[in-house]
């Protein structure tokens, strides 16, 4: 696609930043196990985690129930949006949040793979696209738009408006972000490369992430871009408080990923389809021709422990009638805030990493779609308003999904693309009704997000969002009771301030027959992420096969890539580490 509306920035820009419980109908006992050989699971919970624990266990003979109280796929699934279907379309697809699937992914793009598609010689995975592009939209000031290279990548055609953009864009950042702060920057991110593991686990993940930066002595766009830009919008907790431990690996990962170095794939990938279609349906399919049982509808109330084990597990039906499901072993594959509702005062005291759970923090990050009448033109890939209020993320999805005639086979035919937005904060107050996003009603954040976009990218000579192409939007339906007192949210977000990493819990718990997946549970990528849920369940799975001292090969388990070029001067850092100092670099 040409290039539409911002400047473009030379170089990769790619490290520039960076259950619901459910479902069985019957419960599931250790005699439906009978000629298995690993015996019965029940995975309490049918999210990327509890998928994956089913498809790990169902591929080495164990009898597998997965419970789901709502739909299968959790906070990754798209759903249907209600009443917008007309003749044989489908309904528009709305979803929590749009996908996004780094190349700093390694275990969940495995999972993809072994997911047959017919006609794709690596299933899912062969359903994964890379963006060409990504941009930082500043309000009332040009755009920095940057390519993001890879194989086969076809860069967009400039025309002499777009390179005065680019020009404009980067003199705009380089004389309002000092050389020094910049020079400061990049000190404090080699201090966090060339830092050893117990430092980072213990000094960096006691530090915020605007005290490791000092951004409160930095120029606004230093905090903006830098210090709030990073953490809210990408992590998704806010800078004073998360964790420098948390937020300094994820960039370190993206740095290596645009080198090429340790990495799956492109920095940026997404599904060609909404999700449900390219991904979980799919999932979903292939789990059943291994034997998979599904029961969609049911809510764990309660783990039940006595005699040192979980003897079953309290579920509600679709009816609401409360049944006792028992199995030979029980993986939770639920939230953290869904699942320590489950745990009793017993349960927790067998087990204090359970009881460490209720230290773990969650906030809201929740997606909203603005189904649109005209193509935007916008970029082609993610666009990131760091100066918007509510720390907007957002992609047009139409033209990343090339099998799909979007008006023609989905909503009422008038609808050409939907612009999927994620906001990261709801509780500062916004620039059309200057109430946070709680306070407002659902009709309010609607008319606010679409204020805030325009701001970020109708503001420097081009209107690329035009109010009369606006058709519906379509708002998650976790969120509730917005505009009132007690706004809920069902769907939230682990987020990292200071100390969070010690209070994550392992996959295996002190109670022989449980075992924890979920993307709060303590993995190598340290972030509530897709990859962080698959990677707990492949660690439960194994665990599970361990203790039950099972011959079955164990899950693969790959972590993010250590450049071993560093490696000496982590030693080094050790050793200083130990004996009380700071890192060689590390300037203060």
């Amino acid at each position: 696609m040409a290039a539409t509306r911002r400047g473009f920035m030379a170089g990769t820009g790619a490290a520039a930043a960076g259950l619901a419980l459910s479902g069985a109908a019957a419960p599931a006992t250790a005699a439906d196990a009978e000629g298995e050989p690993g015996g019965s699971v029940a995975v309490l919970g049918g999210g990327v985690a509890g998928l994956t624990a089913a498809h790990e266990l169902a591929e080495r003979g164990f009898a597998v129930t997965v419970y789901e109280r709502r739909a299968l796929g959790g906070k990754a699934r798209s759903m249907d949006v209600p009443d917008s279907a007309r003749g044989a379309r489908r309904p528009l697809p709305g979803e929590h949040g749009f996908r996004f699937i780094p190349g700093i992914y390694h275990n969940l793009p495995d999972t993809m793979r072994r997911i047959p598609v017919p006609g794709n010689a690596n299933g899912v995975w062969d359903n994964l696209v890379a963006p060409p592009e990504m941009m930082f939209a500043r309000t009332g000031r040009e755009d920095i738009r940057l390519p993001l290279p890879w194989p086969g990548h076809q860069p967009a055609q400039l025309d002499l408006d777009d390179v005065r953009r680019a020009l404009t864009a980067v003199l705009d950042t380089a004389v309002n972000l000092p050389l020094t702060e910049t020079a400061y920057f990049v000190n404090r991110i080699l201090v966090f490369l060339t830092s050893c593991d117990e430092r980072r686990d213990d000094q960096w993940e006691r530090t915020p992430w605007w005290n490791f930066t000092r951004a409160g002595q930095m120029s606004k766009d230093y905090q903006r871009i830098l210090a709030v830009g990073v953490t809210r919008n990408i992590v998704a907790t806010k800078a004073e408080e998360a964790s420098t431990r948390t937020v300094a690996t994820l960039l370190e990962a993206f740095a290596f990923n645009a080198l090429g170095r340790g990495a799956d794939g492109p920095l940026d990938r997404i599904l060609d389809a909404p999700t449900n279609e390219a991904w979980i349906d799919p999932w979903e399919k292939h789990l059943r021709s291994l034997g998979v049982e599904f029961r969609i509808g049911w809510t764990v109330r309660e783990l039940s422990y006595g005699d040192g084990r979980i003897t079953k597990a309290v579920v509600e039906d679709p009816d609401g009638v409360r049944r006792d499901v028992t199995a030979d072993h029980y993986v939770q594959a639920m939230p953290v805030e869904h699942a320590r509702a489950t745990w009793g005062a017993r349960l927790k005291a067998a087990d204090p990493q359970l009881a460490a759970c209720d230290l773990l923090e969650t906030d809201w990050m929740t997606g909203i779609q603005f189904y649109l009448t005209e193509r935007p033109d916008l970029l082609d890939g993610h666009l990131n308003c760091i100066d918007s209020p509510w720390s907007l993320t957002a992609i047009a999805q139409a033209r990343h999904w090339p099998d799909r005639d979007f008006p023609a086979e989905y909503g009422d035919g008038v609808a050409v693309d939907c612009l999927s937005v994620d906001i990261s904060e709801w509780d500062r107050p916004g620039i059309l009704y200057g109430k946070t996003a709680k306070q407002c009603t659902r009709e309010e954040v609607a008319k606010e997000v679409w204020a805030q976009l325009k701001a970020a990218l109708n503001d420097t000579g081009r209107a690329p969002l035009k109010d009369s192409t606006l058709h519906t939007w379509f708002l998650d339906p976790g969120v509730d009771g917005l505009g009132t007192p007690n706004p809920t949210n069902v769907d939230q977000l682990l987020i990292h301030p200071t100390g969070t990493f010690h209070h994550r819990p392992s996959a295996r718990t002190a109670i022989p027959n449980l075992y924890l997946a979920g993307d709060y549970v303590a993995v190598p990528i340290d972030l509530a992420t897709m990859e962080g849920a698959n990677t707990s369940a492949r660690l439960a799975v194994n665990a599970l096969l361990d203790r039950t001292g099972s011959a079955a090969a164990r899950c693969t388990v790959r972590a993010l890539h250590r450049e071993p070029a560093l490696e000496l001067l982590k030693r080094h850092d050790r050793t200083r580490y130990r004996l009380g100092l700071r890192n060689a670099l590390d300037l203060g």
